[in-house]
C-alpha cells in the first residue's frame, strides 16, 4: 500500500468574481505543488530537464487541458466549456529536483482536494498525464524503432505505452475484462452495468473501461466491492482513453490505472491487445463505434480461429436496444458478424460465468500457440483500423459505406462514421467544424443509410447521445 504524501497548498480567498462565476461547485481556487507518482519517480536529471522542456512546449496546452479534465472530474457532464471556463486561469509547471519531479500547480478547481490535500487518486491521474503526454513523447523520439506511421510500428509503440505504463504484467494468468458502453445511460442501465463488475470481480476478474462515467464507472464500482469480499487487494481498474476525449470523459474515482492513448484509434487498439474477453453495455455512437470496430477485426480472414469472448449484455429495457443494433449488424455486415457476440439479456451471473469459459479457452490458445497473456500480439489489425481519422468534413463526406468493399473494410468506414459523430458531440475539434461549417454529410447504398438513420434517431430518442439530451442537435445529416 503506497504511503500517503501530504502536498502543500495554499489557498485563494479572493478569487476574482467574474472568474468565480463560471465555476462549478467551486468555492476556492488552490495553489499546490506535488511530487511524482505513476512511472515517474525515478528519472535522471536529463530526463527531468527534457521533461520540464517539453512541457512548456508545444504540448503544454494539450498537457494542461488534460490535467485540468482529471482535476475537474468530480463534475459529471460531457460539456467541454466547464474546463474551458477554467483554462484561462489554470497554470502547471513541471520543477526539476534531485530527488525526482514535482508539478506546480496553480489555480486548481478545490473539488480535488480534501481539507487542502489533494485526493490520492487524482494526484496519481495528474502524473499519469504528464507520463503519457509529455514524457512519452520524448521517449518515443529517442527511439528509431518505434513509430506510429506503419502498421508494425503502431503495435509495437502501443506496447511501449502500455509498458511504460506499467500496465502489462509479465505471466499473469489472462483476467481482464474490457467493458464497452455509454456515459449518457439511465440509472437502471448503470445499477446493471455495476451488478455485472460484481459478478465479474467475484470471479477474480479485472475491469478495463474508457474511464468515464455510465457504464465505464459501474462495472468498475461493482468489481471493486467483489475484490473486497473476496479479499483481492490488488484489483486493476484500467482507465484507457486519449486527449480528444478526456475533457468530456473525465476519468471516474475507480480509475487505478489511467492510460492516455495518442488517438482514438491507438485507444481502440490497446483495448484489444490488453483484453481478453469484452462485454458491452447499451449506449450511443461511441459504443457503436467500439462494437465496429471490434467486428471489424474479428471479421478479417487472419483472425477466424482466435478465440475472442464478446457478449452484449444490458437489463430488460435494454433488449429493443441490442435488438437494433443486431439488425442494423444483419443489414451492413451479414451473418458472419453476427455470429462473432452473443447477446445475453438481464442475466449478470450468466454473463460472468460465460466470460470467464471464454477466458478460459483465451488462455488455453496463448498457451499452446505460445502467445503472451499480456498483450494480444497475435491479433492481425489492418491499417485501416490503426491509422488516425480526421473527422473533418471532407474526410466525413468521402467516407465509403457501399457494399462494394470486403465486409471487415465497410465494418472500418462505418466505425469512422460513428466517430466522426462522436467527435460532432463532445470532443473540442468536431464541435468546433460543426458550429463553422455545419453538420457533417454522409453518403452512401440507400440500404445502408436507411438502417443507420433508423439507429441514430433511435439513439435521440433513447436519449443516448449526450448528456443534455434535451439540447441536443445532431452534428450530422445523412444523404438518400
Amino acid at each position: 500500500m503506497r504511503p500517503f504524501l501530504m502536498d502543500k497548498v495554499i489557498i485563494h480567498s479572493t478569487t476574482p468574481i467574474r472568474h468565480a462565476m463560471k465555476l462549478a461547485n467551486t468555492n476556492n481556487l488552490i495553489n499546490t505543488e506535488i511530487t511524482a507518482e505513476s512511472g515517474l519517480e525515478l528519472l535522471t536529471n536529463d530526463e527531468i530537464q527534457k521533461l520540464s522542456d517539453h512541457s512548456k512546449g508545444s504540448d503544454y496546452e494539450l498537457f494542461k487541458k488534460c490535467v485540468l479534465a482529471v482535476l475537474s472530474s468530480t463534475k459529471i457532464t460531457d460539456d467541454i466549456s466547464h474546463v474551458h471556463d477554467l483554462l484561462d486561469n489554470f497554470d502547471i509547471e513541471v520543477i526539476q529536483l534531485n530527488k525526482g519531479v514535482k508539478l506546480k500547480i496553480t489555480n486548481a478547481p478545490d473539488g480535488a482536494f480534501v481539507d487542502g490535500v489533494m485526493i490520492q487518486g487524482l494526484k496519481e491521474q495528474v502524473f499519469s498525464v504528464l507520463r503519457d503526454i509529455v514524457f512519452l513523447k520524448q521517449e518515443l523520439e529517442a527511439n528509431s524503432r518505434i513509430d506510429f506511421k506503419t502498421s508494425s510500428g503502431c503495435t509495437n509503440a502501443i506496447f511501449h505505452v502500455l509498458r511504460n505504463a506499467k500496465a502489462l504484467v509479465a505471466g499473469e494468468d489472462p483476467k481482464m475484462v474490457v467493458c464497452w458502453g455509454g456515459h449518457a445511460i439511465p440509472e437502471h442501465e448503470y445499477q446493471y452495468t455495476k451488478e455485472v463488475g460484481y459478478r465479474l470481480g467475484l470471479r477474480g476478474l479485472n475491469i478495463i473501461t474508457g474511464c468515464g462515467i455510465g457504464a465505464m464507472k459501474g462495472p468498475m464500482k461493482g468489481a471493486l466491492i467483489a475484490h473486497s469480499k473476496q479479499r483481492i487487494c490488488n484489483g486493476r481498474y484500467i482507465g484507457i482513453t486519449e486527449p480528444g476525449i478526456i475533457a468530456a470523459e473525465s476519468p471516474n474515482p475507480i480509475v487505478n490505472e489511467l492510460i492516455i492513448m495518442p488517438d482514438i484509434e491507438k485507444r481502440l487498439e490497446a483495448f484489444v491487445r490488453l483484453g481478453h474477453g469484452f462485454v458491452v453495455f447499451p449506449g450511443g455512437v461511441g459504443t457503436a463505434e467500439e462494437i465496429l470496430y471490434i467486428l471489424g477485426i474479428l471479421m478479417h480472414p487472419k483472425n477466424v480461429n482466435i478465440p475472442f469472448p464478446l457478449i452484449f449484455t444490458g437489463p430488460p429495457e435494454a433488449a429493443d436496444y441490442f435488438h437494433q443494433i443486431d439488425e442494423f449488424i444483419a443489414a451492413t455486415l451479414g451473418k458472419e458478424a453476427q455470429n462473432k457476440y452473443q447477446i445475453i439479456i438481464d442475466d449478470p451471473i450468466k454473463v460472468a460465468k460465460a466470460m470467464q469459459k471464454g477466458i478460459s479457452k483465451v488462455r488455453n490458445y496463448r498457451k499452446d500457440t505460445h502467445d503472451a497473456y499480456h498483450f494480444n500480439w497475435q491479433l492481425h489489425i489492418d491499417w485501416d483500423f490503426q491509422e488516425e481519422f480526421q473527422p473533418t468534413h471532407e474526410n466525413m463526406a468521402n467516407l465509403n459505406l457501399n457494399k462494394n468493399q470486403e465486409l471487415h473494410l465497410l465494418a472500418a468506414n462505418l466505425r469512422k462514421a460513428f466517430s466522426g459523430i462522436v467527435a460532432g458531440n463532445v470532443k473540442e475539434q468536431g464541435i468546433r467544424a460543426v458550429n463553422e461549417y455545419g453538420p457533417y454529410q454522409l453518403d452512401g447504398d440507400s440500404e445502408i443509410m436507411q438502417k443507420l438513420d433508423a439507429l441514430l434517431k433511435a439513439f435521440v430518442e433513447q436519449k443516448r447521445m449526450k448528456l443534455d439530451f434535451a439540447n441536443y442537435k445532431p452534428c450530422y445529416q445523412l444523404k438518400n
